[in-house]
Formats: structure tokens, C-alpha cells, sequence
């Protein structure tokens, strides 16, 4: 039985030597999960005896278990590198038949379409013209790098503090564009028209006559579009609701009272064209807004502006991606614009030991794997992700030196019980 010993303790030294050398030169591979060979003794059968007398007979190789631990993040220079941090698995397509990995190193192919070093694509859910996540049946995820439509604006929103200390000149002047001495304060932002030209709306602030007896104060506003005046300084093709400027009113407290809500703005872009002596910029007319200043105030303070947004842009190309934690991919244009792509999708196991390694960092589910659980990142036991970066193999090189020299050894050892064996059986052969 001496021989039968020594022969199972070589056989699973030589698998654990294997393992070992298999996760050492593996050590620089990413997404790479370190196996660890399990062993357990072996008995002979008895239909008798005392089972304490009994001697075993060897070892045998139980499972080679992977490890599915995390492993170090590093950084890149590619914005399409993602590293999985936490559980979960990349699920990739290879023409509809999935694998799952945890190498996130991905590149557009010429299609566009989101791929590994094999060309398998990554699914996940697309996203709409809006922005707007499909969520759906994932599918191969296609990043548009087409150039950006321009979009005219539909939103202008001005957030300001009028100085409540300015008195209401008497006589009230008429307002006049080009003499700062006709109105209190001014600011200026950016919109666009249906072709993305930019056009600078400025507004100015003047306080009035309050509206009523009742009114604390009242301040009128206009507007001009890219400085276009007639000869008395008033703005040309620009209405403020039903006329060309807009009464502000505020109560004791600074707040304002009316307008209560947006009122439409409207731009009449041949006239302000025909104004500055120049062509017809050929845009949708007229360029119609909601104009909000709802949020404005009356304080004892210095005019100041907190706040002046709108929604419209010019034409972009893509100039780059970034993906968040929760797998949402974004294009960054050269217009300033951020638009959702797509989002990567992740699945996760019961029993991750029971995929199936492929080989090239990926693995097939099976019957003792479980059906995947397939959802976005952050969501139920599910890891983020981190853009720009990858996921080192888990492969600790010190540990796994070491246990290459002990699995020598035991080899070594092995080897040693077959050749006593042998002598002692020359000895009785002598006999």
C-alpha cells in the first residue's frame, strides 16, 4: 500500500504545483481570479473491522476552487477602462452567446459598439436621443459618435438681488441702452437660436414708479439681443411677454410678487440681423423662451447675480467619455454638453465557484453557478465602478512563491515514501 501513498501524494503535489504555476504567471493578467487546489485523504472500503484501525490509502485532488476576491485597482489612460469594485461580473456577447468577465478593458470598434480585446461585446441598456437609460432587455451597447444637434434655447432663468437702497430718479429719464445712467444695473448670458448660433441677451434694471399705492417698489426691465438698438438706445425685436420691457414688483420683505411665473420672451432674429447690418442668420423665428425670474430679490445689498442658466447649446463633437459609478456612460462634447450614452449592466451569482472558467478572462455559467442575476451597478449586491482603471489580478506573488516551495517539498517528500518503500522490499527480497 506504500506505493499507492506516495503515488496519490505525487499526483496532487504535481495538480497543486500546476495551480500554483498557473497563478504566477498569471500574476499580471487583469481581472485574473488565483485557484486554489483543495485535497482530501482516501480510505478503502471495509465490510468489517474497527474503522480506528483502519490506515488510509493517499490523497486525492478535491475541487480546484477559484478565488474570487477583490483585486487592486490601478489606473489608465483609457476613459473605456472600467474596474469592477465590489461583486458582480461584466456580461459580454459574443453574437448572443453570454460569458461573464471582471477585465474591463474596452475599446469602440468601428461600429462604435463597446468591445474587449476579443472583439465580445459589452451589454448593457441604451439611452435615447434625451438621455434618456432604455432600460429594457440588456443589449450590445452602441456609443453614438456622431456630432451633437445644436438646440435653441426654450428655458432662460436670471436669479438677481436688486439694491432696494437705490432711489427712483426724478424725473425718471427714458431708458436707453447706451447711457448707463438710465438704468441702475445690468447683466448678460448666453442663448442660442434653432442653427446653435450664440446670441448675447443683456438685461437691464431700472427702478420706477411703484405699480400701485400698495406696491413698496417696483423695478422695469429690458432686454437686448447682441446690442441692437434704434437711435433712442431702445433694444430692437425683443418683447418681454406682451411689450418690450417687464415690471418687476416686490414686497416689504424683498420677495417678489409679481410676475408670479415665467412669461414667454420672444426674439425676432431678421430684425435684430437687418439692425446690425447683417444677413439674416436663416434660424427658426421667432426665437420664443420661458423667461423666469422667479427667484429674484429686493434686498439691502449691492446688486449681485445668483443665478442665470438656459438650455440650449451649439453644435459638438465628441471629445471624450466618462463612465460613473453606476455604469452610466457619458459623452463629453466640445460644446460644454454632457449626454448618457448607455449604462453597463452587471450580474452577479449564488455560487461564483460554480461558473465555469473559459479561459481569456471569462467564465460560463452552469447548473451549480445559478441563473445570473443580471442589474445595474450599485444595485442589490452588485459593486460600482471606476472609469478609467482596471481591476489587478488577485494573485499575491510573495504568497504564491512560497507556496510554490512547499509544494516542492511535498513533492520531494512523496517521492521520498515510494523510494523507502522500494528499499524495504528489496530488503525482504533479499531475505
Amino acid at each position: 500500500m506504500g506505493f499507492q501513498h506516495g503515488l496519490s501524494g505525487l499526483k496532487a503535489a504535481s495538480t497543486n504545483l500546476d495551480v500554483v504555476g498557473n497563478n504566477i504567471a498569471n500574476a499580471n493578467v487583469v481581472g485574473f481570479k488565483q485557484s486554489q487546489a483543495q485535497f482530501s485523504d482516501v480510505f478503502a472500503n471495509s465490510l468489517g473491522g474497527a474503522g480506528s484501525n483502519q490506515v488510509g490509502i493517499g490523497t486525492q485532488v478535491t475541487a480546484i476552487a477559484q478565488q474570487f476576491s477583490q483585486g487592486n485597482i490601478s489606473n489608465s489612460n483609457n476613459p473605456l477602462d472600467i474596474a469592477i469594485v465590489g461583486g458582480g461580473f461584466f456580461r459580454m456577447s459574443d453574437n448572443g452567446a453570454i460569458s461573464y468577465s471582471r477585465n474591463g478593458q474596452f475599446h469602440l470598434d468601428s461600429n462604435g459598439f463597446l468591445v474587449n480585446a476579443d472583439n465580445l461585446n459589452v451589454t448593457g441598456f441604451a439611452a435615447n436621443q434625451s438621455g434618456q437609460i432604455l432600460a429594457d432587455t440588456p443589449a450590445n451597447l452602441q456609443l453614438s459618435t456622431a456630432e451633437l444637434t445644436p438646440q435653441a434655447t426654450s428655458k432662460f432663468a436670471a436669479g438677481v438681488n436688486l439694491d432696494s437702497r437705490t432711489d427712483v430718479p426724478a424725473p425718471l429719464p427714458a431708458f436707453d441702452a447706451t447711457n448707463p445712467a438710465t438704468y441702475a444695473s445690468s447683466t448678460s448670458g448666453a442663448i442660442f437660436d434653432s442653427l446653435g448660433n450664440s446670441h448675447t441677451l443683456t438685461l437691464f434694471f431700472q427702478k420706477t414708479t411703484p405699480t400701485t399705492p400698495t406696491t413698496p417698489a417696483t423695478w422695469e426691465i429690458f432686454a437686448a439681443v447682441d446690442g441692437a438698438t434704434d437711435a433712442a438706445g431702445q433694444p430692437v425685436g425683443v418683447t418681454l411677454g406682451p411689450s418690450a420691457s417687464l415690471k418687476m414688483d416686490f414686497d416689504t420683505n424683498g420677495a417678489l410678487t409679481a410676475p408670479a411665473g415665467p412669461i414667454t420672451a420672444s426674439v425676432d432674429l431678421p430684425a435684430i440681423a437687418t439692425n446690425l447690418g447683417r444677413a439674416d442668420w436663416g434660424a427658426t423665428t421667432p426665437l420664443d423662451f420661458s423667461f423666469d425670474l422667479t427667484s429674484s430679490t429686493q434686498f439691502g445689498s449691492n446688486f449681485g447675480v445668483n443665478k442665470l442658466s438656459q438650455d440650449g447649446f451649439t453644435s459638438g463633437r465628441l471629445a471624450g467619455f466618462s463612465v460613473s459609478d453606476d455604469g452610466t456612460i457619458q459623452g463629453n462634447y466640445t460644446n460644454g454638453q454632457n449626454i448618457t450614452l448607455g449604462q453597463v449592466v452587471l450580474a452577479s451569482f449564488a455560487n461564483t465557484n460554480g461558473l465555469k472558467p473559459q479561459g481569456r478572462n471569462q467564465w460560463l455559467e452552469t447548473a451549480d453557478s445559478g441563473l445570473p442575476l443580471v442589474g445595474v451597478p450599485l444595485s442589490g449586491t452588485l459593486g460600482s465602478l471606476q472609469s478609467a482603471a482596471v481591476e489587478e489580478s488577485n494573485v499575491d506573488l510573495t504568497t504564491e512563491l512560497v507556496s510554490l516551495i512547499t509544494a516542492q517539498r511535498v513533492y520531494q517528500a512523496n517521492a521520498k515514501t515510494i523510494e523507502t518503500q522500494d528499499a524495504v522490499l528489496q530488503t525482504l527480497v533479499n531475505l
